[in-house]
């Protein structure tokens, strides 16, 4: 969860990498079991839609234990599978630091969960986004190997002010990629496994398009923030998404223009197209809400 905007963390009550205490003693009950329905609700559609690895990292880091998880519980595991942490961050971190973490092997995570008349929506990651959604993947050895890798690859994009593509980058894969398997396209990115209307609308709905997994080209390609989207990008595995990312960027820097080329809706002839989407969600309006 990295934001642009530079802000002292002394203001927020934060460290000078933006990480405070998660003080998990603070969760009231209600705050616990708003997390408990809305784990519920996500194992129970998952499977059959997840990615296997993200289904054996739930049950391998045991998030099943009743109510938001004590990240120093949790990180016993998640370090003992992969070598990860969690950290708690009180809000967005600037991208370098965010960078940074990830490079170390660290995962901001929000540390307040959303009111119960969010359930469907919150506009700031929080901890059931960043958790939930994120965490499970990261006890696996490939996926958390391309996460370290990304923030490494972060830190050094710094100098070539391509934080836009690199963000693009991590949105079609971190945030809302596709996997393929045997039985079928899976969802793996937290954006969408945290979210019960996203789950179903990228696998099922005819209206995005569903593409093979570029590099470059999905550098060049911008992306809805405020709703489902338009595009959605499937890799074979997680070797594939880490082998090409595993490069010094700096050619690709030089080729890529100020500008997206494609519009989050754009397909091209160099496509490998699973789904030509009919973009009907899209041209009639959307909706402003997420359930994620």
């Amino acid at each position: 969860m990295a934001a642009a905007e530079i802000m002292d963390p002394r203001t927020i009550g934060a460290r000078d990498d933006f990480t405070i205490d998660q003080n998990w003693a603070h969760y009231t009950p209600e705050e616990h079991e708003t997390w408990n329905i809305l784990y519920a609700r996500q194992t129970a559609l998952l499977p059959g839609r997840a990615a296997p690895e993200f289904l054996r990292g739930l049950q391998r880091l045991n998030l099943d234990r009743g109510g938001i998880p004590d990240f120093d519980r949790l990180n016993e595991d998640l370090h003992r599978a992969t070598g990860w942490t969690i950290v708690a961050v009180p809000c967005l971190v600037p991208d370098a630091i965010f960078f940074e973490h990830l490079a170390n092997k660290r995962f901001p995570a929000g540390n307040f969960i959303r009111a119960r008349a969010q359930l469907d929506y919150i506009q700031e990651p929080d901890v059931f986004h960043d958790v939930f959604g994120h965490v499970p993947l990261l006890a696996d050895p490939v996926f958390a190997d391309y996460m370290q890798a990304y923030g490494a690859g972060g830190l050094r994009s710094l100098g070539f002010d391509r934080l836009k593509n690199l963000a693009a980058l991590y949105w079609y894969t971190v945030e809302f990629g596709l996997i393929r398997t045997p039985e079928g396209l899976r969802i793996y990115g937290a954006g969408i496994v945290s979210s019960q209307a996203e789950s179903k609308f990228a696998l099922d709905d005819p209206s995005p398009n569903r593409v093979h997994f570029d590099l470059e080209r999905v550098m060049r390609t911008d992306y809805r923030i405020d709703d489902f989207q338009q595009t959605y990008f499937v890799i074979d595995s997680f070797q594939e998404l880490f082998d090409a990312t595993l490069q010094d960027f700096k050619a690709l820097y030089e080729r890529l223009p100020k500008a997206f080329q494609h519009r989050p809706e754009d397909l091209t002839a160099a496509d490998h197209i699973y789904n030509a989407g009919s973009q009907a969600y899209a041209k009639a309006g959307g909706r402003m809400a997420l359930a994620d």
